[in-house]
């Protein structure tokens, strides 16, 4: 599992104006399978990401096509963790760390 961590680099001005092409892209990680939670970081200067998968370059490559991304607004801070223990709703995200 991975956390996402954006931080913004430009005003929020900028950041809004390409708001609804970077809700367009959460949505389509979404219907991926990839991302499982989403949102504004308080205060508003950036958001997290919870996104499944063990493809660390996989993660990276959505994270690089972000209209936030590539209009460079924000930075990303990719961590990688194992999710050795979950809500009983998270279940099916429980990892077993490697051996």
């Amino acid at each position: 599992m991975f956390v996402l961590e954006l931080t913004y680099t430009a005003p929020v001005e900028r950041v809004d104006a390409l708001l609804a092409a970077h809700i367009e892209w959460l949505d389509a990680q979404y219907a991926a399978g990839v991302f499982i939670a989403s949102g504004r970081k308080n205060p508003r200067d950036g958001g997290v990401i919870l996104a499944v998968g063990d493809d660390r370059a996989r993660i990276e490559k959505i994270a690089a096509a972000d209209p936030f991304t590539v209009e460079g607004v924000c930075a990303y801070r990719i961590t990688e963790f194992y999710a050795t223990k979950t809500a009983a709703a998270l279940a099916p995200y429980r990892e077993e760390p490697p051996a």
